[in-house]
C-alpha cells in the first residue's frame, strides 16, 4: 500500500495480481482472485470480484461492479470468471458479471470496448472487439455480439441472441433474435431495418460490396432465411456476403430478425 499509484483507502486482498504501472483510486475493492494488467486504471469506487481477470490499458470510472455472482438462480456459487481484455472504457455504475456452469463458466469481453454508463453485461456473453454500447444498454445472458457491434442507448438483448459483426441497434430497440452481420436493426420490438450503411463505410465497404449485401439482404426478405442462404451459399459471392450467409446457417437457439 506504499505505492503511491494506490491509494490508500482502497481495499486490496491477499492474492490479488497488481500489474505494473496500475492506478488504484480511492475506495476501490479489489478481491483475491482479481488480476490487472500493465496499465489498468480503476478511477474510484470500483468493486471487482470473483475469478476476474482484466488486461492492459482497461479503464473503469466510479462505481462499476465487476465480476461479482451472476444474477441467475441456478448459480450456486461455482468456480466460473470473467476475462476482459486491453484499452476497454468501462464507465459509471457499469456491472458485468462471470460466466455459469451451465452457459460454459466464463464471460468473455475483447478489446478496445466503450461500455457507457449503467449498462449490464450478463452470464456467459461474449463479446468481440470495438463494441459498443451506450447509456442504459441491457445485454441478457449468452449472448454473442460480434466485433464492432454497436447498440444504442436504453436497449435491451435476449438471452441466447447473436448480434453479427458490425450490426447497429438503434436507440430504445428489444431485440428478440439474432441479427445478422452489418444489419440495422430498431424499433420498441425491433425490425430489421436494411443496412448499417455508415459502419460500412467506416470500415472501407465498397460501393460493390454494398450493393451485393443489398441484393442478398433482398432475396432473404423472400422466404426462409435458413433456405435462401443455403441456396446462395452455392453461388459465387464477395467476402462480406459470405459472411453474412455463414452466420444465418450457424448454430443458434434464436430466430432471425425481419423486416416490419
Amino acid at each position: 500500500m506504499a505505492d503511491p499509484a494506490i491509494h490508500s483507502s482502497a481495499i486490496i486482498a491477499p492474492g490479488a495480481e497488481i500489474g505494473p504501472d496500475v492506478r488504484i483510486g480511492p475506495f476501490c475493492v479489489i478481491g483475491p482472485q482479481v488480476r490487472l494488467g500493465t496499465g489498468v486504471e480503476l478511477k474510484s469506487h470500483v468493486v471487482i470480484g470473483g475469478d476476474t481477470s482484466i488486461s492492459e490499458g482497461t479503464v473503469i470510472f466510479p462505481f462499476a461492479s465487476i465480476g461479482q455472482d451472476p444474477q441467475d438462480l441456478k448459480f450456486k456459487g461455482e468456480h466460473t470468471r470473467l476475462e476482459i481484455g486491453a484499452r476497454n472504457r468501462i464507465r459509471e455504475y457499469v456491472t458485468m458479471n462471470p460466466g455459469t456452469e451451465g452457459g460454459g463458466g466464463v464471460t468473455r469481453i475483447g478489446d478496445d470496448g466503450l461500455f457507457m454508463a449503467n449498462c449490464h453485461v450478463a452470464h456467459d456473453c461474449q463479446i468481440g472487439d470495438r463494441v459498443v454500447l451506450v447509456n442504459s444498454v441491457a445485454v441478457a445472458g449468452h449472448c454473442v455480439l460480434e466485433d464492432d457491434v454497436i447498440v444504442g442507448g436504453l436497449s435491451g438483448i435476449h438471452q441466447f441472441v447473436r448480434i453479427g459483426r458490425g450490426a447497429m441497434i438503434g436507440a430504445l430497440s428489444m431485440v428478440t433474435a439474432d441479427v445478422i452481420p452489418h444489419g440495422l436493426v430498431q424499433g420498441p420490438r425491433a425490425h430489421l431495418d436494411g443496412l448499417n450503411l455508415v459502419g460500412l463505410k467506416r470500415r472501407g465497404a465498397s460501393r460493390a460490396e454494398i450493393a451485393e449485401l443489398r441484393e442478398v439482404l433482398a432475396r432473404l426478405h423472400d422466404g426462409a432465411f435458413r433456405d435462401t442462404a443455403r441456396e446462395l451459399s452455392t453461388m459465387d459471392r464477395g467476402e462480406m456476403v459470405g459472411e453474412v450467409l455463414e452466420f444465418i446457417l450457424g448454430p443458434s437457439e434464436r430466430s432471425f430478425l425481419k423486416p416490419a
